[in-house]
C-alpha cells in the first residue's frame, strides 16, 4: 500500500494505491498509476456521456464493434472540437453560466459534446443554398 498526500496539508491522505506488484519501485508504481488515469477518466465519460457499453448487443461481431465504435465517437467529437469547435471563451462562459465552477480552466467532454449539439442543430435549420456554403456561413456554424 502506497499512501500519498499533498506536502502542503498534514491531514490524513489523498490517494492510497494497493497493489500486489511488490517488485516495481514505489515512485514507479504511482507514475504508472498517473498514467492510468487518462485512460480510466476517458473510459468513465464514454460510458456516461456517449453510451459506450450499454448497447445490448447478441451476436459476436456486434459485440466486438460497439465499444470501438463508441469510443471512436468519442475521438471524433474531441478531434472536431480541437479543430473547429474550440472557441478561447468556452471556459468562461461556462464559468459565467455555472458559477459554482470557479476553478474550471478547460472544456470538458460534456462541453464539447453540448457545442457539437448545438452546431449539427444550427446546420439543419439554415436555408439551403446550391453549391458550397460561404465562409460567413462557415464560421457561424462553428460559433454555434
Amino acid at each position: 500500500m502506497i499512501l500519498l498526500r499533498d506536502d502542503a496539508t498534514d491531514t490524513g491522505y489523498g490517494l492510497a494505491l494497493i497493489t500486489t506488484d511488490l517488485a516495481t519501485p514505489s515512485p514507479k508504481l504511482i507514475a504508472r498509476y498517473t498514467w492510468r488515469w487518462s485512460i480510466e477518466v476517458t473510459c468513465a465519460e464514454a460510458g456516461a456521456l456517449l453510451g459506450v457499453g450499454d448497447a445490448r448487443n447478441r451476436t459476436r461481431a456486434a459485440i466486438e464493434r460497439a465499444v470501438p465504435f463508441g469510443l471512436y465517437c468519442y475521438t471524433i467529437t474531441v478531434i472536431w472540437y480541437v479543430l473547429h469547435g474550440h472557441h478561447p471563451r468556452d471556459a468562461a462562459d461556462h464559468r459565467e453560466q455555472a458559477p459554482w465552477y470557479t476553478t474550471k480552466a478547460d472544456p470538458s467532454l460534456s462541453d464539447m459534446i453540448a457545442k457539437l449539439r448545438r452546431t449539427i442543430i444550427a446546420v439543419r435549420f439554415m436555408p439551403i443554398h446550391p453549391g458550397q456554403p460561404t465562409a460567413q456561413e462557415i464560421r457561424t456554424v462553428q460559433q454555434a
